[in-house]
């Protein structure tokens, strides 16, 4: 079968960047790309969500989500919408130069200095008219952009809001070395970043101060858990940063720790015929103490089991943890000595249930002057 050119076709063309196939083609989703050919198509024209929607048959929400993944990128900008309803059609943002390229970062240190973003001014008519977005060339981004300004403490406080879709495309373009984390954590997750993860991964890099690598190594632990959605990987920064894990080294360190706290719950689970399921924080600490603290035998976390179940007629684990920590402070490491222990209680609690018997000194009560006796 043979192809041929319709030139029919060809009277009617837009220009297409190269970087979309050179960079993005693997990456992108079908939707996104739909997104992008209909506002290339429609460049200089007016258009809404609503309106792309319809033509590629999907919900404006998800056009909303696709036309940020182009703005993270750099194909498009977003600026503040002007006195117009509806924003006009997209410019791709221009190309860096083979010349003026340059090697990325290091993945290994924290931006030293990102802008500081600043609260939008007015009252709440003003502030929903900003909240429209605009898509435009990147000059106009580059002018409706907050004013840039260094941190003044490291970390910044607790609670942090999480940057906007504008903030958001300004650090990518400025921040060779937070544009490469934003592609590797694609990589890595094996799909486009939604504008939420997008903005939650520059907050735990800008505001948290965790370095590129860290996050990396902390959307690896995810995917691998099959919990990479954006609420457990911001909790989980959170909480490395709170721990200070700010080092490749120390990720490794924790990492470590999560993998042996891992196999001491699946191994908890086979021993005591525990569904599958995941775990809740206490059980998991439970399961790290008892294995890979205390390094009790299968045979003593059994007996444990045993005796709880004899006490309590159901597993419960905090009576268990009680019953290990005991003999854990005691030095009772294997089952022989946990039972010999157990006896020596019991022998202790049947001779002080025994009656004394009382015995009477005849002789002396026969020496005994009656007279001396107490009235």
């Amino acid at each position: 079968m043979e192809y041929s050119v319709n030139h029919g076709a060809w009277n009617a063309v837009f220009a297409v960047p190269s970087s979309l196939v050179d960079q993005h083609i693997r990456l992108a989703g079908a939707l996104q790309l739909k997104v992008l050919l209909w506002v290339l198509r429609h460049a200089g024209e007016r258009f809404t969500p609503e309106m792309i929607a319809e033509a590629v048959g999907a919900s404006a929400a998800d056009v909303r989500d696709a036309m940020q993944y182009w703005t993270i990128t750099g194909l498009l900008s977003e600026t503040a919408a002007q006195d117009d309803d509806a924003p006009s059609a997209a410019a791709p943002a221009p190309q860096k130069s083979t010349a003026d390229a340059h090697t990325p970062a290091s993945l290994s240190e924290p931006a030293a200095n990102p802008p500081a973003r600043q609260a939008p001014a007015g009252d709440a008519a003003q502030t929903a008219a900003a909240s429209a977005p605009n898509f435009s060339a990147p000059a106009a981004a580059s002018a409706a952009s907050p004013a840039a300004a260094p941190n003044a403490a490291f970390p910044a406080p607790r609670r942090i809001p999480k940057p906007d879709g504008l903030f958001l495309a300004k650090r990518v373009s400025e921040s060779e070395e937070l544009s490469c984390l934003m592609q590797e954590a694609q990589v890595i997750l094996g799909r486009a970043l939604s504008p939420g993860l997008s903005s939650g991964l520059l907050m735990l890099f800008d505001d948290y101060g965790l370095p590129a690598d860290v996050i990396l190594m902390l959307l690896q632990y995810a995917k691998s858990r099959g919990r990479d959605n954006t609420s457990y990987i911001e909790s989980v920064g959170k909480s490395w940063a709170d721990e200070g894990i700010n080092s490749h080294e120390r990720a490794e360190q924790k990492l470590r720790r999560l993998d042996e706290t891992a196999l001491a719950w699946r191994r908890l689970q086979t021993l005591l015929g525990i569904d599958r399921r995941s775990p809740s924080r206490r059980e998991e600490q439970f399961a790290s103490a008892w294995i890979t603290d205390w390094k009790f035998s299968d045979a003593l976390i059994r007996e444990a089991y045993n005796r709880c179940i004899d006490a309590t007629g159901k597993m419960k684990l905090s009576y268990m943890n009680k019953i290990l920590e005991g003999w854990h402070l005691k030095g009772i490491s294997t089952l022989e000595a946990a039972q010999a222990e157990q006896q020596a209680v019991r022998d202790r609690n049947r001779k002080k249930a025994q009656p004394r018997a009382v015995t009477y000194d005849l002789d002396a009560l026969e020496q005994m002057d009656l007279t001396s006796l107490p009235k």
